[in-house]
């Protein structure tokens, strides 16, 4: 049976990225967590912590994609509205679930739990609670969408409770090949061997620290590990006949 393709969108909720005052570290993760799960990441978005924008970003996104992810604004204070904004976008009325109110205070089990505790344990009715082994407080899924914390580390765990569940529509194979010429000169050959190989995807990614240290790494990307290899090969064997100097794998 043949599975379509699975594609991912990331939604990166908070002032304090577009800010510039912390730099996000989940889309990287995420990306090469989706891979593993055989999903494409197509499209990621850096929003404001407005509930209109992350409405209408959500809406579009979820019916676009096979899956959503949404990082950041699920904490305690004022300005963490992604719980609220999600319910709004499903037309869903927010719920306080004891569970979560457990789970909190078996984490801290000498502190009553206050308002804004309560608050990272009240969820968009239907929705299912994604565990977080790092600091108690769930994220949480909605039909395709899945809303996880933005600190790293809780992000990451709550991934790892994800493991498996997600259908993908099998692993994307790379292999790269490192050549000491300039990007220029590997444009057209670069593209004929593109065109050899339809279901795969070249690129190409310059690197110049100095007159004697620049080049092009050049990367196949694919499903089908015969024309990942094949499509490599015609690149090594232009490179031999021109003899440009190149490695396998990419440049360290």
């Amino acid at each position: 049976m043949v599975i379509s393709e699975k594609t991912a969108c990331l939604i990166i909720i908070g002032d304090e990225i577009l800010s510039g005052r912390v730099q996000d570290l989940n889309l990287n993760y995420l990306a090469k967590w989706l891979n593993q799960q055989g999903v494409d990441l197509k499209a990621s978005h850096v929003i404001q912590d407005v509930e209109d924008v992350i409405i209408s970003t959500l809406n579009s996104a979820r019916k676009t994609y096979s899956y959503v992810f949404t990082t950041g604004g699920i904490g305690p204070t004022h300005d963490d509205i992604t719980s609220k904004a999600v319910a709004r976008a499903f037309g869903v009325k927010m719920e306080l679930r004891e569970e979560a109110v457990d789970l909190l205070k078996a984490q801290y089990p000498n502190h009553k739990i206050s308002k804004p505790g309560i608050k990272m344990a009240t969820f968009p009715v239907g929705a299912e609670m994604i565990a977080n082994s790092v600091s108690a407080a769930p994220g949480f899924k909605m039909e395709n969408v899945y809303v996880m914390a933005g600190i790293p580390k809780i992000m990451q765990a709550m991934l790892g409770v994800l493991e498996g569940q997600i259908e993908g529509s099998g692993i994307v194979l790379s292999k790269a090949v490192t050549a000491y010429i300039s990007e220029g000169k590997m444009a057209l050959p670069l593209e004929n061997i593109q065109k050899e190989y339809p279901n795969t995807t070249i690129g190409s990614y310059p690197f110049f620290n100095n007159q004697d240290d620049f080049g092009t790494t050049l990367v196949v990307r694919s499903r089908d590990e015969i024309s990942v290899t094949s499509a490599i090969q015609d690149i090594k064997s232009w490179l031999d006949k021109n003899e440009a100097r190149y490695k396998e794998g990419e440049r360290k």
